[in-house]
């Protein structure tokens, strides 16, 4: 593989920088400050777990709908501008939860932003992964990916100004559509371009019927389900127990801290020990966080699960798909359709069990629980899938 060149490097960095920054209002933020309002909208709205679960639910059944009707090549030639649409359209509908009070317009208005959020990172995706590609700089991935992590981190530290401050809820969507509109303007100066011309824009052929695609994106399907339910319910968590509401922002910062740099650390034992082991163990890492965060209570546990958390999930979900490319042959897009697919089925039944079963039991103990044993049947089914996969 050849140097690039000194003149291709300072564009790609920007599209390196603008993919972080994108991904931080629109997947980071708009994504995720679900979790740290929610405390404050079950305790001055009366919401129970299970709608919060089913609010949470939502989203994901749009990003799911969305990212599989990204999938499509009907917008070949016009990803810059649905990928802008993604980051407008996140501000509008986090403008607009703050302005009502009804389960039937949360459930509405998060289902159309899992959409948005869905466009964004499709077609953000194919632009900065295409170019960085063509100019010899994938290295610069783990930036467009930290974005998520910075978000999380941005939404914990807005979120608990706007509680300390006394203000109600609705701050915090405020504050998630003034970022996405300071993201869209990021956007539209930084990203001036298309995807790089691959010369695949083929139908593909089928998906090879191997036991290691199945075992693949049945593992990715667990993962989706556990990690989602501490990524839910992280921040109620800490409310629910001792710790104390001052801890809630700092665990939520933590988690964002955590996940900023873990596609570049994780990277390391990538080159080390593979593609698919790598996934195995970080689930196995993330299990410990889950069962932390509510088996030690106090300051440690969330703490705990907040950084394992982070430190995690942005990595394994990267590597996941990774893994399904590689095993995909001449059928990639197919490949991310159907692990889109499991993923997403595995978020809309996280938080929707986990709901009722906060709500039948008194606590997230045993959801959480849940979770972390759905994380470690990941890992050994991941791990069956690499020694299996010849």
């Amino acid at each position: 593989m050849h140097a690039p060149s000194p003149t291709a490097s300072v564009p790609v960095l920007r599209l390196a920088i603008a993919g972080m920054i994108a991904m931080t209002v629109a997947m980071g933020v708009s994504r995720f400050v679900y979790t740290p309002i929610l405390p404050a909208m079950m305790e001055q709205l009366g919401l129970s777990a299970a709608d919060a679960g089913m609010i949470a639910s939502a989203n994901y059944i749009g990003y799911l709908a969305g990212a599989l009707l990204a999938a499509g090549g009907w917008a070949q030639g016009a990803e810059r501008g649905w990928m802008l649409a993604g980051i407008g359209l996140s501000a509008v509908f986090a403008f607009a939860m703050a302005a009502t009070d009804s389960l039937a317009a949360f459930l509405a208005l998060r289902f159309l932003a899992g959409v948005a959020s869905a466009f964004l990172m499709v077609f953000l995706g194919a632009i900065v992964f295409s170019q960085l590609a063509a100019a010899g700089r994938p290295d610069l991935q783990w930036l467009h990916f930290g974005g998520v992590g910075a978000g999380i981190a941005i939404t914990g530290a807005t979120v608990g100004l706007s509680n300390a401050a006394g203000l109600g809820w609705q701050a915090g969507w405020l504050w998630a559509g003034a970022l996405n509109v300071a993201g869209f303007a990021a956007a539209w100066l930084m990203v001036d371009r298309g995807p790089a011309a691959t010369g695949d824009a083929g139908r593909e052929p089928p998906l090879p019927a191997t036991r290691a695609m199945r075992g693949l994106t049945l593992a990715y399907g667990l993962f989706g389900f556990g990690y989602i339910v501490t990524a839910t319910f992280l921040v109620a968590i800490v409310r629910q127990g001792d710790a104390g509401q001052a801890l809630e922002g700092w665990v939520w910062i933590a988690t964002g801290l955590a996940g900023f740099p873990s596609v570049w650390l994780w990277n390391r034992l990538v080159m080390r020990i593979g593609l698919t082991e790598t996934f195995a163990l970080a689930c196995v890492v993330e299990a410990v966080g889950v069962t932390a965060s509510v088996s030690m209570g106090g300051v440690a546990g969330p703490l705990i699960g907040g950084v394992l958390l982070g430190g995690t999930f942005i990595a394994i979900t990267a590597f996941g798909l990774q893994a399904g490319r590689r095993l995909a042959g001449r059928s990639p897009r197919r490949a991310l359709a159907l692990m889109t697919a499991a993923f997403g089925l595995g978020q809309i039944l996280g938080p929707l069990a986990a709901g009722f079963a906060a709500d039948m039991t008194g606590s997230f103990l045993a959801p959480s629980m849940g979770a972390a044993a759905a994380l470690v049947l990941a890992a050994a089914i991941a791990l069956a899938t690499a020694r299996g996969k010849t």
